[in-house]
């Protein structure tokens, strides 16, 4: 018998490639010269992501940087997939949509937001030659950083067992960070997460990684975290419970994002 525990949900993959992947095109733009350059010259464009049955989104490059927004009612160019699937297959690299609106913006795509993306995946998916490159280790696990603090929301309120973990935090904020590097707050209500991408100012627990060194280690699984905890690396504090059932959502990202 197949153990539910390891299993993927195609819709929960898609809210996560929509919030967590192609959100942390927000990210790459602010804090990779690279990627900002790429779209530097670029017009205001807005991309819009139409999954049936799944999310809905709209990413807008203006100024060399990118932003995403809920809804895709007000793009330039519209991508509709027909199920979750099929967008998981757009990041996977398996399926080339056609645009439904904005066929004339075709060349961006295909040059500026093709670029944009393959810039990410060299980052989030680098060689072990590319990260002894000081600049490109912190920028490349600043960016993993952003994707795991969003995914975890998507895995909380979307992934069966995720949602049971949900089910048992209170309210609040939850404090996740990097020492002396980049924060985020996992702010839950009625149960359902969301992550916003900066430091909270008021949170009723904390989850620290000592330094960013770290962090690398525990995101590419080379260092146990429940060891780390113990030597004091990992610094917990606040509601035990909020940040107990959040250990159980951060399992399920590594599954989702292997």
């Amino acid at each position: 018998m197949t153990d539910s525990i390891t299993l993927k949900d195609s819709k929960t993959m898609a809210y996560i490639n929509m919030y967590a992947v192609l959100g942390t095109l927000e990210n790459l733009c602010e804090i990779d010269a690279v990627a900002s350059a790429i779209i530097s010259n670029q017009k205001p464009i807005s991309i819009g992501f139409d999954v049936s049955g799944g999310p809905k989104a709209t990413l807008f490059f203006k100024n060399g940087r990118c932003r995403m927004e809920q809804g895709c009612a007000h793009c330039d160019v519209k991508l509709p997939f027909s199920s979750c699937e099929k967008f998981n297959g757009l990041i996977d690299g398996t399926v080339t949509p056609i645009p439904s609106k904005g066929f004339q913006h075709i060349g961006f795509l295909l040059k500026g937001f093709t670029a944009l993306t393959d810039r990410l995946s060299a980052l989030m998916r680098p060689s072990p030659e590319d990260l002894e490159d000081r600049e490109f280790f912190e920028t490349s696990t600043k960016l993993m950083f952003y994707t795991i603090a969003v995914a975890l929301a998507q895995i909380a309120n979307n992934d069966e067992i995720g949602k049971f973990s949900a089910h048992l935090i209170p309210d609040g904020e939850i404090s996740f960070s990097i020492k002396d590097c980049v924060a985020a707050t996992i702010r839950v209500k009625d149960h359902r997460l969301v992550t916003i991408k900066q430091e909270s100012k008021n949170p009723r627990a904390a989850m620290e990684f000592g330094d960013i060194d770290l962090a690398r280690d525990l995101f590419d699984g080379k260092v146990n975290a429940v060891a780390c905890i113990g030597e004091g690396k990992i610094t917990m504090k606040g509601m035990i419970n909020m940040i107990d059932n959040l250990n159980r959502i951060l399992d399920r990202v590594a599954l989702y994002l292997a």
